[in-house]
């Protein structure tokens, strides 16, 4: 079987403020883009792992990691695991970068 890999353009780079979260919409699925201080720009699913959720594009970004903004809990922005004591896990996106165009690959 051969796996298809589709690269999505979602923002221009120059547009994202560094530490800031952005949603974007890609079909059924509802995104958070992150542009740290050190250029890099990560992507992951934008709801908290809580039971309750929590919308991560608007949480604080500290480092590699984002904060939920409804119950303060950890999560890396590099393989979407909450950090202990709590428990759980985001998916995240590969994101691709052609000059200042961003892309998401799914």
């Amino acid at each position: 079987m051969i796996e298809t890999i589709t690269r999505i353009p979602v923002a221009h780079y120059a547009n994202l403020k560094e530490r800031a979260g952005y949603s974007i919409k890609i079909d059924d699925k509802e995104i958070a883009l992150f542009k740290l201080s050190s250029g890099e720009v990560y992507a992951l699913e934008n709801r908290s792992p809580h039971p309750k959720g929590g919308v991560l594009s608007e949480g604080l970004v500290s480092g590699r990691f984002v904060y939920c903004p409804v119950y303060d809990w950890k999560i890396s922005l590099v393989d979407g695991m909450v950090q202990a004591p709590d428990e759980g896990q985001v998916r995240t996106y590969s994101v691709e970068r052609k000059e200042d165009i961003l892309f998401i690959v799914l």
